[in-house]
């Protein structure tokens, strides 16, 4: 692997810690150091940082945050 890429992958965090779960990219880094971008993108789907899982995130808190004052406000009622 290119040293300006291993270089970058240590300075993002996410993507160092997406590489040391999916080992198969060192050698497709290594072969094709032009897939970097397409690393990226698997590694957003697989920390749910693309817009559609933060939303859907997101969209669950806000469903249990209602949840709790549902139940909040139904035992207010029943004092």
């Amino acid at each position: 692997m290119r040293g300006e890429v291993y270089q970058y992958i240590r300075s993002e965090p996410d993507l160092h810690k997406f590489l040391r779960a999916h080992p198969n990219w060192y050698r497709r880094l290594a072969r094709n150091p032009y897939s970097l971008q397409e690393m990226e993108k698997q590694a957003k789907i697989f920390f749910g940082k693309t817009f559609p899982q933060r939303m859907e995130k997101l969209e669950n808190n806000m469903h249990l945050a209602m949840m709790m004052i549902d139940m909040m406000r139904s035992f207010n009622q029943s004092n």
